[in-house]
């Protein structure tokens, strides 16, 4: 049998025949991506966010009070978990997490409202969690509408006159009428996981050859090729990658039932595009630099706050010229369009070409670069990177000498340094980038007026005064409208239609159409709230009748309309920033995975430079306490960083002491580090932890119950996502640095961290003690 010929197939063959004998790669292509996105489908299986606890004060325990409390119970999006006696034990329960809103109805509040006094219902909700507070504060806002709209008939039925002549917005959901989480993060997180995963494959596999192999013997294997070379290289990866995302996209739309509605050719196609976008743009770092560990941690950077920049969280409408920037130049971000555009609004497929034809040019940019860069005679010679290897110690090592010499052998690695001393400071300043723009304003919508009246030009006027509102287009039908939408020009359509100004005239309800897209969960929610605030002002003017709309004759009209007065009042993040309620918490995330994988690296570079013996020495159990302490140290700064400076440089709430903040901080890293050093210990290179944690960031972030509620979660991942330190530590420092909640409110996430601490470490222990008697099985 012949001999394959050298180029793009042999090229090919000795790929596959490394990614099989390489039980890393194997892992990193096909093991954590399925993980990832194993892990975000159990996360979001509750695709609507139900029973979000809710604590009520009823200092009335009346008929009417308790009527309005029965309706809370019975809101589809509440639950009510507590009953406090006073506003000190309901703040109490925000602050340790129990609830996420209070309700507080106030004394006499049946006899003020039958005396037409028109008392308060406030409603406190928990900002600084943004999406389950939001959501908690919609949920009791319907359920009080709903229960003073029943008063009003029960009024009216015992001859109290109360005339509604009210704008009602009618709203319908566009591309997503379900409000399906599922449908909008699932979609989206996917392929973040996936560029990740791409990104560090196509790096890995171009930086081993510098590492592990032979960049000579690669290109006599393309014979002389470059472009056979590059392409045979990265082909093998390509394919399995494009069935891992069809296999997922599958899944989504079977197990999940989210409906596909466009061109599903374009898609796959964009799809191909991204994936060979990532592996060019990975092997193009390590071309550049010749080290494999520092060309991954470039895609690092580059890729793993990718998803804030791409628009899904926060608009890119809404980020200021540097996210823009940066976002464009990444082809997720085109990719994200081309998905939104055609699986979940469905657009014909002309509206998706320009994002097509820039995801297609990054994708050919970025390879013809890593073809040139092949090209060059320096790519055949690997660049000189020694590992840091640990000095020679005599006899046992001492908890002080292990301390010490961690210190120095940190700071002589230049992957692990980057990692845990450098990596915060570039990321305290290019993560909050995309959000730093905090409130989203000024969204465009369109208004089709037919009706044409005094009346009808007020409510144009008052969605133009909102804040999160702009009246772009104003059309007088329907169909041009929806063009408009299509085209992105506009987001939202209020329809006034003709006979408006009659109905309100003559006393009735006046229901006006509302269109909002809800591809973006942000951008629908804060569409929706201006347009109600709109119609509010323009209701209080309607029913004030020409009166001043501070006088009696105005309050008497206003009365007989809304008998009770609701108010919702947000906790923490008052003003609704973006920025202040995703930041505080990633930063935590970022500490702990930059920590993470440079304390694991150093394991991995341990017996890449001495060998089993230098890997014995540091298992041992005085090593391994010596070896934390060293790493609270270097650590210390990144946190004082991220949870003293960088919050008052941003403009984020610092309610909490410094010794609370300390003392969750120094078992968190304990924790963290104990982990690492576990599993560590099983590494051989020190690149592996950074190639199979990098990508686990995003599920990670979703399960700490910042973004994604806590009583969304299923039980049991939520309690399987305690073995990790983020989930505790982050709940604790934010409630304490955001929140000013003191030790005693998070006693229970500062009691597990510490249990975590003992338990890693303890295993650290088991593990090194196992070790010193026999030879492990490392990877």
């Amino acid at each position: 049998m012949n001999a394959v010929r050298p180029g793009l197939l042999l090229v090919a063959q000795r790929e596959l025949r490394w990614m099989v004998s390489d039980r890393l790669a194997l892992l990193l292509i096909v093991i954590v991506p399925l993980f990832g996105f194993g892990l975000l489908s159990w996360t979001f299986s509750h695709a609507v966010i139900r029973n979000l606890h809710v604590d009520i004060v009823d200092a009335d325990r009346s008929p009417t009070s308790e009527k309005y409390v029965q309706a809370i119970s019975a809101a589809p999006g509440v639950s009510v978990a507590w009953r406090s006696s006073d506003l000190n034990g309901a703040m109490h329960s925000i602050r340790s997490g129990r609830a996420i809103a209070a309700v507080y109805i106030p004394p006499d509040f049946e006899k003020d409202v039958l005396a037409l006094k028109r008392p308060q219902i406030v409603t406190f909700y928990n900002r600084q969690y943004y999406t389950p507070g939001n959501n908690a504060a919609s949920a009791l806002s319907s359920a009080i509408s709903s229960q003073t709209a029943a008063l009003v008939t029960e009024l009216q039925t015992e001859g109290k006159s109360f005339q509604p002549g009210q704008l009602i917005a009618e709203k319908y959901v566009l591309s997503n009428p379900a409000l399906n989480y599922a449908q909008f993060l699932l979609r989206a997180i996917l392929p973040t996981i996936l560029h990740m995963v791409t990104a560090i494959a196509g790096g890995y596999a171009v930086g081993s050859e510098y590492s592990s192999r032979d960049p000579a013997e690669w290109l006599r294997a393309a014979g002389g090729s470059p472009l056979a070379a590059i392409v045979g290289k990265l082909a093998p990866i390509l394919g399995i990658l494009i069935i891992i995302m069809a296999g997922c996209a599958v899944i989504i739309d079977a197990v999940y039932q989210v409906p596909f509605r466009g061109n599903s050719v374009i898609l796959a196609a964009a799809a191909i595009l991204l994936l060979i976008a990532y592996l060019s743009l990975g092997a193009l770092l390590q071309l550049l630099v010749r080290n494999l560990a520092v060309g991954l941690s470039l895609t690092g950077i580059i890729c793993s706050p990718a998803f804030g920049f791409v628009g899904v969280g926060f608009p890119v409408l809404a980020m200021n010229g540097f996210a823009r920037a940066w976002g464009d130049v990444l082809p997720l971000r085109w990719y994200i369009q081309i998905l939104f555009d055609q699986a979940v609004r469905g657009l014909p497929a002309q509206v998706s070409a320009t994002p097509f034809a820039i995801l297609g040019g990054l994708a050919i940019l970025y390879f013809l670069l890593a073809w040139l860069r092949l090209r060059s005679p320096k790519s055949t010679v690997r660049s000189k990177h020694p590992m840091a290897a640990a000095a020679p110690v005599s006899g046992p090592p001492r908890m002080g000498r292990s301390f010490l010499l961690e210190l120095q052998t940190a700071r002589g690695n230049k992957t692990v340094f980057g990692l845990i001393v450098l990596a915060p400071i570039i990321y305290g300043v290019f993560y909050p980038q995309p959000y730093l723009g905090q409130v989203l304003k000024r969204i465009p919508v369109a208004v089709v007026d037919q009706d044409r009246t005094e009346l009808s030009r007020g409510v144009v006027q008052a969605l133009n005064a909102d804040e999160a509102l702009s009246v772009d287009i104003r059309t007088n039908t329907l169909a041009e409208a929806q063009a408009a939408l299509d085209r992105r020009q506009v987001y939202a359509i209020v329809g006034i239609p003709e006979g408006t100004a009659r109905e309100v005239l003559k006393g009735n309800p006046a229901r006006m159409p509302t269109y909002i897209d809800a591809a973006y969960f942000l951008m629908y929610s804060r569409m929706g709230l201006g347009i109600d605030e709109a119609l509010g002002s323009t209701n209080l003017a309607i029913a004030a009748s020409g009166a001043r709309l501070d006088g009696s004759l105005a309050h008497a009209a206003i009365t007989k309309n809304s008998p009770v007065e609701a108010l919702s009042e947000p906790l923490f993040n008052p003003t609704g920033g973006y920025a202040s309620y995703v930041v505080p918490a990633a930063f935590m995330l970022i500490l702990q995975q930059s920590q993470f994988m440079g304390i694991a690296t150093l394991g991995g570079a341990a017996f890449q430079a001495g060998g089993s013996e230098a890997r014995r020495r540091r298992g041992r159990a005085r090593a391994i306490v010596g070896q934390a302490l060293a790493h609270l140290v270097l650590a210390l700064p990144g946190f004082a960083l991220f949870l003293i400076v960088l919050p008052r440089i941003y403009g984020f709430a610092t309610l909490g002491s410094v010794r609370d903040l300390c003392l969750m901080v120094i078992p968190f890293v304990l924790a963290v580090s104990f982990l690492a050093q576990f599993l560590g210990s099983f590494f051989r290179r020190g690149e592996s932890a950074v190639i199979l944690f990098i990508a686990t960031s995003l599920p990670l972030f979703f399960l700490v119950g910042v973004s994604w509620p806590a009583d969304a979660i299923p039980a049991t991942l939520r309690n399987l996502s305690r073995i990790f330190p983020s989930t505790s530590a982050i709940d604790g420092l934010v409630r304490i640095n955001q929140m000013g909640a003191t030790l005693n409110d998070v006693f229970t996430d500062w009691l597990s961290l510490w249990a975590l601490a003992c338990i890693y470490g303890a295993l650290a222990i088991v593990a090194g003690f196992v070790r010193n008697r026999r030879t492990g099985h490392e990877i």
